[in-house]
């Protein structure tokens, strides 16, 4: 039986850890993000057991132990905060060998999980987006129930 290669993407946020406290030095990446969606989405992605990274829209495609050198300001929707191009992007899925996964997870919203899709598709690779389309509140939802079950009978808040 073939098992299947599952990557799971998480997508950065706004707020970060700098914001909170501004005199903070390098951070992990996976301790970096603080937006609401981040958390819930990290949480499942660790207990997935799956791989997983998160794009990030200054570094592009991150291992969650990477280290981010201090607070940036960069967003896929704006072009004047410089984010990574798409030809950048592509160019990590080949170093990287994200390609060599038979399918990816996006766990962010439309505008990311469009851009996982147009990196990944000249590969024969599966991109689901669980969360595309939905309100934060019912990405909240959403992740709390994906969640659940990975972990049957657990109270994950």
């Amino acid at each position: 039986m073939h098992n299947k290669r599952i990557l799971i993407i998480v997508s950065c946020s706004a707020r970060k850890i700098w914001d909170k406290n501004p005199n903070m030095g390098p951070v992990k990446a996976r301790d970096a993000y603080i937006g609401p969606l981040f958390r819930p989405a990290k949480r499942y992605a660790e207990l997935s057991g799956c791989d997983w990274l998160i794009l990030s829209a200054k570094y592009g495609f991150i291992e969650p132990d990477y280290v981010i050198p201090g607070n940036y300001n960069a967003t896929f929707k704006d072009p004047r905060t410089n984010p990574i191009s798409l030809d950048d992007l592509r160019r990590q899925v080949v170093e990287k060998k994200l390609y060599e996964y038979d399918k990816v997870i996006v766990l962010g919203s439309r505008h990311y999980s469009s851009i996982v899709r147009s990196v990944f598709r000249e590969y024969n690779v599966e991109v689901e987006a669980p969360l595309e389309g939905l309100s934060i509140g019912k990405m909240l939802t959403k992740l709390k129930k994906m969640t659940e079950n990975i972990l049957p009978g657990s109270d994950y808040k």
